[in-house]
């Protein structure tokens, strides 16, 4: 019988799971994308269907889908199976609740929190909230797949039925969903009379809540879930699970403020839309973003002049590359109203989207006198540091040009001014994400590694390895050329590396000979230096303890095998 590590492995295909997180494209057997784990320009993340393995040659990273679920979503082995499993039906046995991590157990408490919220909407009062939620044009389909739920305005409710669920007061408090008193002897619960609107990370499962005021004297229009282990509202986008895989069909993302925006989107076919949810843009939720589109649409008022949370944000996807449109909403109105009137109206907008430098210079001319000195410095102060940020040289050179002839102006006045704009005056809070320095390979381990590789792209060369040299080699290279040299496969996370390694690297037919050759020649050098140093560890030792003819025998074998480097 299978284990169920086994049986995942043989129900899923790693191209289709980390498909799911980035933008793969076909390389000849396997699959390209940006890596997520490091920043760059040229793919060198590769995916491997046949051997079922990933692997980065810019940071090193790679291994099974089993770590690459860890990576992508900062969980331990036991989280990443519970992850896959749930992708494939696959039942996993039930451990005792006090063997089960404290990330898992956050999950269950978060997911019957929404199940108690769920059941409340079918109270009294919770029949109140459901007419309401209709009335603001949120059908009953959204309703069910949201899972949008009411929590009680009892100090208590949803504690107390975690509690008699087994679960103590501290994990539930952990989950970010009871406040300890001022006192500390008791808790009460953090969502009290409001509208729940669940938070679901990529793999839909509910992470945290947002609470949205309802016939209560509370000042807080929302009250969400603080930073616990599963939530951290810098890495999430509401409605990003359900609209992945429309954003990457559509090849644009449309970023919304609220909720309720994000629901009433997708209720009018805008089943790419996500919301910020009340945070400014973050450089994690941008890196996230980027795994599916490099195309932003900005649905909320944006105060070009300001410098808000909301601008800074948007400066920093424009910094990171996104091609941005700004989508000109009626004064005053959000998506959720627009779409709940008049969804033709929200379609129109869609199409008639401007690029954020169209946007910001429409607006800027519109806001100052162009012709006098005072409106032409005012007009420039607030659109050379969006042309600085245009990373597209070419591009930013056409709109050098547009602003020197709507100015009025010589092209190099433009310039001269750009240069005067620093980094440091628009790029506050970047933090692209920089490779991780793999751990440096020796010379020899890289000489390896070239070898196998080499022999792997024409086979017909492994007799260039004689049999008596197999000796120098690392054990892990050793059991590779013996297996080889039998016609059998290697059965190792070293090899199916150093495979997808030989398939991805070009490498011209009449270069391999020479180059394996080269390899050989070093690396029997390198095996001769290393005597050598053992040699004159041993002559300095005879030294010290006199031994002329010891120190006669180990400098003759030092110097004839001094004889032998090339």
């Amino acid at each position: 019988m299978l284990s169920p590590i086994d049986e995942i492995k043989n129900r899923l295909d790693i191209v289709e799971v980390i498909g799911s997180y980035l933008k793969l494209k076909k390389a000849g057997a396997n699959w390209r994308a940006l890596c997520p784990f490091h920043s760059e320009k040229t793919p060198s993340f590769f995916v491997s269907p046949a051997r079922q393995i990933w692997h980065c040659f810019g940071c090193q990273k790679g291994g099974s889908i089993f770590n690459f679920i860890m990576e992508m979503e900062g969980v331990e082995f036991g989280d990443a199976l519970r992850i896959l499993a749930q992708k494939t039906g696959v039942q996993l046995k039930r451990q005792p609740p006090e063997l089960r991590t404290e990330r898992q157990r956050l999950y269950e408490i978060c997911e019957l929190a929404t199940q108690f919220f769920e059941k409340q909407i079918e109270s009294k009062t919770g029949e109140a909230v459901k007419e309401y939620l209709l009335g603001r044009g949120i059908n009953k389909e959204s309703l069910k797949k949201w899972r949008i739920g009411y929590s009680p305005d009892t100090w208590g409710g949803l504690s107390d039925f975690l509690i008699s669920k087994g679960y103590k007061k501290e994990e539930v408090e952990k989950a970010g969903l009871v406040i300890k008193s001022e006192t500390g002897d008791n808790f009460y619960d953090r969502f009290r009379g409001r509208i729940i609107f669940p938070i679901f990370d990529l793999n839909s499962q509910v992470v945290g809540f947002s609470g949205r005021i309802f016939k209560s004297e509370d000042t807080a229009k929302y009250v969400n879930t603080p930073s616990t282990l599963l939530y951290d509202k810098s890495r999430i986008l509401y409605g990003l699970d359900k609209a992945k895989v429309e954003i990457r069909k559509k090849d644009f993302c449309i970023l919304v403020e609220g909720n309720t925006d994000v629901i009433m989107a997708h209720q009018a076919d805008s089943g790419n839309a996500v919301a910020t949810s009340g945070t400014a843009l973050t450089t994690s939720q941008l890196k996230i973003l980027k795994r599916y589109s490099d195309n932003l649409f900005i649905a909320f008022d944006m105060d070009i002049a300001g410098e808000t949370a909301t601008k800074r944000g948007i400066d920093l996807a424009q910094i990171q590359g996104f091609n941005l449109k700004v989508v000109r909403l009626p004064s005053g109105k959000d998506p959720a109203e627009i779409i709940s009137k008049n969804k033709k109206e929200w379609e129109r907008s869609l199409k008639a989207a401007k690029s954020i430098l169209d946007f910001y210079f429409k607006t800027a001319f519109s806001n100052q006198d162009v012709k006098t000195a005072e409106g032409k410095k005012e007009i420039s102060k607030i659109l050379l540091p969006v042309i600085r940020r245009i990373p597209n040289k070419i591009v930013q050179a056409h709109w050098i040009q547009e602003l020197a002839k709507k100015l009025e102006v010589k092209e190099e006045s433009v310039e001269e001014e750009l240069k005067k704009v620093k980094p440091e005056t628009f790029d506050l809070a970047v933090e692209l994400s920089q490779p991780q320095a793999p751990l440096p390979k020796t010379r020899r381990e890289m000489l390896e590694e070239r070898l196998i590789t080499l022999i792997l792209k024409s086979p017909q060369n492994l007799n260039l390895i004689e049999k008596n040299r197999l000796a120098n080699f690392s054990p892990q290279v050793q059991e590779i050329l013996i297996k080889l040299g039998k016609k059998q496969t290697p059965d190792s996370e070293f090899f199916n590396y150093l495979s997808l390694k030989a398939e991805v690297e070009n490498e011209e037919e009449k270069e391999i000979v020479p180059e394996i050759k080269y390899c050989l020649e070093e690396l029997q050098s390198l095996e001769i230096k290393n005597k050598l140093n053992q040699i004159s560890k041993e002559i300095k030792e005879a030294e010290e303890e006199k031994d002329l003819k010891k120190i006669e025998k180990l400098t003759q074998e030092f110097n004839q095998l001094a004889k032998e480097i090339k």
